[in-house]
C-alpha cells in the first residue's frame, strides 16, 4: 500500500507536465489559423486570403491541415470603368470566376478613361505578381511599354473588347472580326433608310482617333459603303468617350450638312449622346442613328423612332469568355496554334491565329430589344 501512494505521488508531477506541455502548444495552433492581411488590391482595398495552421503533434490518424488550393489572380481593365457597356462585361467575368472557382477576379480601370492611369494600374498589378491581365486598351501606343513589362515579368497578357499592338499580349478575346462588326453596321444603317436603294450623307462618331478597334471598324465600313454609291460618308468626328461632346458634335454636323440623313455612333457613349442630339433638334425620321451600344440604353430612343436598329453583341457572355481564356491560359490549357477554346455555357468557341471569337453579332429592334436587359 504505501508503495502504491509512493508511485503515485512520483507520477503526478509527470502528469501536470505534460498538460501543461500540450495546453502551451494549444493557443500557437489556433493564433496561425486567424486570417492575416496581404497587399492592397488595385482598387486600394485590403484582401485577406486564410493562413495555414502551423505544423502541430498529431495522434493516432488525425489528418495534417490542408492548404486551401492557391487562387489564379485575373485583373480585368476596361477602357473606363462606371460605363454600362463594361460594367455588364465585368458581371459576366464575375460568373465566369464563380464558375471555375480557381478566380480571385480583379475589376478596375479609369473612370475617366485615361489610358496613361491604365498603363499605371498594369505596372502596378505587375508589381503584385498577379497571373493574369486582361486589358481593353484606349490607346494601345500609350499602354504599350506597360504591356510588355508585364509579360517580360512573366505576367500573362490579354486584350479584350479592343486590340493593342501585335507584340503586347498572347490572345484577343474579340466580340467578332473588325470586318464583321463595320459590314454589320453599314448594312444596319442601310437597311434603316430604305434598303438597296438608300441615299443621303453620312457621318461617324466615334470614341477616339487612336481607338485602335474602332479605327478597324471604320475601315471595313468605308469598304461597305462603297458598295452603295449613293450614300456619301461626309466626316469622322471623336467624342472622346463624352457623351455631352457626342451630342455637340452630332449637332454640329447636322448644322454643316443640312443633307445629312445617318448617324453612326459606334460606342457605346457616343450613339446614345448622337441619337439625343437628333431627337432633340426634332429631326427623328429624317436623320437615322444606329450604331453600338447595350439595348438598355437605347430602348427609350428605339420605341421613339430616333433609332431603328442598334448592334451590339452580348457583353455578358463578352467578359465572360475573358476569364475563361485567361484561366485556360494560365493553367496551360490555352496555348498558341489552338483552334478553339471551351468556355462554360457557350461551349467551344473558334480560334483565328490568336483571336479568340465570341462571334454572334446582334441585332436589336423596336420588335425584340425588350427582350434584353443588359
Amino acid at each position: 500500500m504505501r508503495a502504491l501512494r509512493k508511485s503515485c505521488i512520483a507520477f503526478l508531477p509527470a502528469a501536470i507536465g505534460l498538460t501543461g506541455l500540450l495546453g502551451s502548444r494549444l493557443p500557437i495552433a489556433m493564433a496561425q489559423s486567424v486570417p492575416g492581411a496581404t497587399a492592397p488590391s488595385a482598387s486600394g482595398a485590403m484582401e485577406h486570403p486564410a493562413r495555414g495552421a502551423m505544423d502541430r503533434p498529431t495522434a493516432g490518424n488525425e489528418s495534417p491541415t490542408v492548404q486551401p488550393a492557391k487562387k489564379l489572380k485575373v485583373c480585368l481593365l476596361p477602357k473606363k470603368k462606371g460605363l454600362p457597356y463594361f460594367t455588364t462585361c465585368a458581371k459576366g467575368a464575375e460568373e465566369a470566376a464563380r464558375e471555375l472557382g480557381n478566380i480571385e477576379l480583379i475589376y478596375d480601370g479609369p473612370t475617366d478613361g485615361s489610358p496613361e492611369k491604365a498603363a499605371s494600374m498594369i505596372e502596378r498589378w505587375t508589381l503584385q505578381g498577379v497571373d493574369v491581365i486582361a486589358v481593353s486598351p484606349n490607346d494601345p501606343n500609350v499602354l504599350a511599354p506597360a504591356m510588355k513589362k508585364a509579360r517580360e515579368k512573366g505576367v500573362h497578357v490579354i486584350t479584350w473588347d479592343a486590340d493593342g499592338l501585335p507584340d503586347t499580349r498572347e490572345f484577343m478575346v474579340n466580340q467578332a472580326t473588325p470586318k464583321d462588326i463595320g459590314y454589320a453596321l453599314v448594312d444596319a444603317m442601310v437597311a434603316d433608310l430604305g434598303g438597296e436603294q438608300a441615299s443621303g450623307e453620312v457621318a461617324i462618331v466615334t470614341a477616339t482617333l487612336t481607338a485602335a478597334n474602332q479605327n478597324e471598324w471604320i475601315k471595313h465600313m468605308t469598304e461597305r459603303l462603297k458598295e452603295h454609291p449613293k450614300l456619301t460618308l461626309v466626316g469622322v468626328k471623336p467624342s472622346n468617350e463624352d457623351q455631352r461632346l457626342a451630342f455637340q458634335v452630332t449637332k454640329d454636323l447636322m448644322s454643316a450638312y443640312p443633307d445629312l440623313r445617318g448617324v453612326f455612333g459606334i460606342s457605346s457613349v457616343s450613339f446614345p449622346g448622337a441619337a439625343e442630339a437628333v431627337k432633340q433638334a426634332g429631326k427623328t425620321g429624317k436623320v437615322l442613328v444606329t450604331g453600338l451600344a447595350t439595348p438598355n440604353d437605347m430602348k427609350a430612343f428605339v420605341h421613339d423612332g430616333t433609332v431603328r436598329t442598334v448592334v451590339l453583341w452580348n457583353t455578358v457572355d463578352l467578359g465572360y469568355l475573358t476569364i475563361y481564356a485567361a484561366e485556360a491560359l494560365a493553367t496551360g490549357k490555352l496555348k498558341p496554334g489552338a483552334t478553339s477554346l471551351k468556355a462554360g455555357r457557350l461551349g467551344e468557341k473558334k480560334i483565328e491565329g490568336d483571336q479568340i471569337l465570341l462571334g454572334d453579332i446582334l441585332r436589336f429592334t423596336k420588335e425584340n430589344i425588350d427582350k434584353f436587359d443588359f
